[in-house]
């Protein structure tokens, strides 16, 4: 069978969605650092919609650190399968990219794109550890860090890959470009600017004055449920399409991408096609990171401990559907404002029928990675509003207690896990020892309300099963 690729387009069937401009025609405004499979499927889907009216804005994606997506899409002319799977399927070749680029090898490459005068838009999907912070700045005792402030001209982390790059921008004297956060970090726009001020102020004083006065950091937010690609989308894909993608991506229908209306320069019409620009992102952003975020790594680390394996049997088990349904009515909906346009009671109803998808096997191993970074923004601030407003925070902390538990069973069978404070964690034994961890619960480590709690429901959690769960937790749901 042949490899996807540009000239095996024409023969690609009629159902199949293929790019609707010439991709000959393409300029490169956009470069993208972190070009994973939620960028694949979720910006860069709204970007191969744009191409079609207006060709100034395709894509370089930038890897940080691995070559493999080069490798396996460089063949096909940087073509890809985004298989949407839900109750409405389908299939799109996405041509949005124009070329591939990895940090170690194509240094020189690209910090002149990024230099280059027809790029108007970088944006970074690197997750929360990405931007090297601590306390919401940027972290000096970070490697990577350190290793930008010793040798600016090969930079490790993405915020010193930006800095190099803003340096040749102002000795070019290229002022129009927009820095876009696009990763689940609260008020990420605003956390990415001063991380690189902090940066390339400390390098160059001058060059930082020059980036705050010349480049915009606007604030995003996205949605939309990507899990990790299994091996028969390869073959599904290849059946459909005959031809050969060495890398599609799955995701739900439903897509979401919010952005603050703050642009430096040229800015792309995302609007035309289904992005909402407004003046204040921090409402839609809370709303998700709260309702879909903390519910999903509420599902991924009770779930995990029961023996379940995804988000579908997770919330398939009729106790842990309505413990959620308690977790958001009772202490997550009502610590939120709704922007004017957003209706949160039928919001959430709509990313618990999301989980329910029947076509999306989204593991609950990979929701619980990273759950240092993940939970001060998901779980950890809606605590910290509700002790303020005096309200219930029990369901939160059942959540929260079962990332403890997570972890002391991760432990206990030696299995790996993936979290930058893994071993920090792993050392960990009884909530006494995790609150005392600053960089996870900061000022509600010493708070006696959140301890006594978290305790509470820390023993609820002992041995539990899922012969036991609805006895365990049967108050916090009727």
């Amino acid at each position: 069978m042949q490899r996807l690729t540009e000239a095996a387009l024409a023969a690609i069937p009629g159902a199949v969605q293929k790019p609707r401009y010439q991709r000959g025609e393409v300029k490169t405004g956009i470069v993208h650092i972190g070009p994973g499979a939620f960028h694949r499927a979720h910006q860069a889907v709204y970007i191969d919609s744009l191409l079609a009216t207006d060709p100034r804005w395709g894509i370089c994606g930038v890897s940080l650190r691995s070559p493999a997506l080069k490798e396996k899409l460089g063949p096909q002319d940087n073509l890809y399968t985004l298989a949407v799977q839900d109750l409405t399927s389908g299939m799109r070749v996405i041509g949005a990219f124009t070329e591939l680029l990895v940090a170690p090898t194509d240094m020189a490459a690209i910090l002149a794109r990024m230099a280059s005068p027809e790029t108007y838009l970088i944006s970074l999907t690197v997750t929360e550890k990405g931007y090297c912070l601590k306390d919401g700045k940027l972290d000096w005792q970070h490697p990577d860090i350190a290793a930008d402030l010793a040798d600016i001209s090969a930079p490790v982390s993405a915020i010193g890959l930006l800095v190099a790059a803003l340096q040749r921008r102002r000795q070019a004297g290229l002022e129009k470009l927009t820095v876009l956060s696009c990763d689940n970090l609260v008020d990420n726009g605003h956390k990415l600017k001063g991380a690189v001020l902090a940066l390339a102020g400390r390098l160059d004083p001058a060059l930082g004055d020059w980036i705050a006065a010349k480049v915009a950091f606007p604030c995003s937010m996205v949605d939309s449920i990507t899990p990790a690609s299994e091996a028969d989308l390869e073959a599904t894909v290849a059946q459909t399409l005959g031809a050969v993608d060495a890398w599609p991506i799955k995701r739900e229908a439903f897509s979401q991408w919010v952005i603050e209306d703050n642009f430096s320069g040229p800015k792309p019409a995302l609007d035309t096609v289904g992005v909402t620009f407004t003046q204040d992102v921090a409402l839609y952003e809370q709303a998700k990171l709260r309702l879909l975020n903390g519910t999903h790594s509420t599902l991924a680390y009770l779930g995990s401990l029961l023996g379940l394996e995804t988000v579908l049997e997770a919330i398939s088990q009729p106790v842990l559907a309505d413990f959620i349904d308690a977790l958001v009515a009772k202490e997550i909906v009502p610590s939120l404002t709704a922007p004017d346009d957003m209706d949160l009671a039928a919001y959430a109803e709509a990313i618990l029928k999301r989980y329910r998808n029947p076509y999306i096997r989204h593991l609950l191993a990979q929701i619980a990675w990273d759950g240092s970074q993940k939970l001060p923004f998901r779980l950890l601030g809606t605590v910290r509003d509700n002790l303020k407003a005096g309200t219930s925070i029990d369901r939160l902390c059942v959540a929260v207690a079962a990332w403890l538990r997570f972890i002391e069973a991760k432990a206990q069978s030696g299995d790996a896990l993936t979290d930058p404070l893994a071993a920090k964690l792993l050392a960990c034994r009884g909530p006494d020892a995790f609150l005392a961890l600053d960089e996870v619960f900061g000022d509600l480590g010493a708070n006696p309300a959140f301890a006594a709690a978290l305790k509470a429901a820390y023993q609820r959690l002992d041995g539990i099963t899922l012969n036991s769960v609805r006895e365990r937790l049967h108050d916090l749901i009727d």
